[in-house]
Formats: structure tokens, C-alpha cells, sequence
């Protein structure tokens, strides 16, 4: 799972340099922007946009500003802090979820399609509900092994 997400990213950080160079060299060094081509680069940079957001999840590694943890003294106080934040993350996170869902349905219903190249945009769309999912899961997953943590704690 670690190496293809981590291959996933790479190709989509790649197509999405390459696209934007691309872009500069034929728009401002031989002066002929190639049409269509920031339309097309909006559906790898959103997929990479929420799939690194993901991936931030999985790794647990989201930036945090924990200054609660300077004043606690014992491994059982941050344990619980870290419980609060993640059913907090849960929760917010599951409220946005379902507002993602929506969305979802409506743009399957109204299936928009981009100006120039009339590729559907619910391609693009359905990427947000797909990485609050996946964000949802290693929330709830990181949630458990905090609880499983806190359980072993007391019986140590």
C-alpha cells in the first residue's frame, strides 16, 4: 500500500509539473498557449491535492499546533488529549463527509462538463468525497489504536 501510494503521488506530482511547465514554455517562450491544457490539469491537481491529504492521514503526520502537550506529565494525559482530537477529527470530519456526499449527488445529477473540453467534472468532483472517506477511515483508525493504547496503559 506504501509504495503505491507513494507511486500514485509521484506520477500525479509529475503530470501536474509537467502540465504547468508545459504550459509556460508554449505560452510565454514560443507564444502559442496549448488550449485546454489548464482545464485538463485541474483533475490531477485535485486528485493529488485530497490523495495527499490521505496520505497525511495514514502516516499521522497532519500538521498539529499541540501546545497542550508542554504541560502534560504523564504518557496517559497525552493519550487522552490525542483521544479528544481524534473524535473531534472524527466528528467534523464526518459532518463534512456527508456535505462531500452531497456535492457528490449533485454534480452526478447536473454531470457539468469543463468549457473547452467538455470532460465531466464530476470526475474531478467525486475526488473530494474519496479522500474525506479515506481520511474518515484513518481517522477512526488512528482513534482505535489511541484507545487500545490507552486500555494497555491501565492494565500495566
Amino acid at each position: 500500500m506504501n509504495k503505491f501510494a507513494s507511486y500514485l503521488l509521484t506520477g500525479l506530482i509529475c503530470l501536474v509539473a509537467g502540465g504547468q511547465f508545459i504550459q509556460v514554455i508554449t505560452r510565454y517562450v514560443l507564444e502559442i498557449p496549448v488550449m485546454g491544457l489548464e482545464e485538463t490539469l485541474l483533475y490531477p491537481t485535485l486528485w493529488l491535492y485530497m490523495l495527499g491529504a490521505v496520505n497525511a492521514s495514514r502516516e499521522n503526520t497532519h500538521i498539529r499546533a499541540n501546545v497542550l502537550e508542554i504541560f502534560l506529565k504523564t504518557k496517559h494525559q497525552v493519550t487522552v488529549l490525542a483521544i479528544t482530537g481524534e473524535v473531534l477529527s472524527l466528528v467534523i470530519g464526518c459532518w463534512l463527509t456527508y456535505w462531500a456526499w452531497d456535492f457528490t449527488k449533485y454534480s452526478l445529477r447536473v454531470w457539468k462538463e469543463s468549457p473547452t473540453l467538455y470532460i465531466p467534472t464530476f470526475y474531478m468532483d467525486v475526488a473530494l468525497l474519496t479522500g474525506m472517506i479515506l481520511m474518515m477511515l484513518y481517522t477512526a483508525w488512528h482513534l482505535w489504536n489511541h484507545i487500545c493504547d490507552l486500555t494497555t496503559d491501565k492494565e500495566q
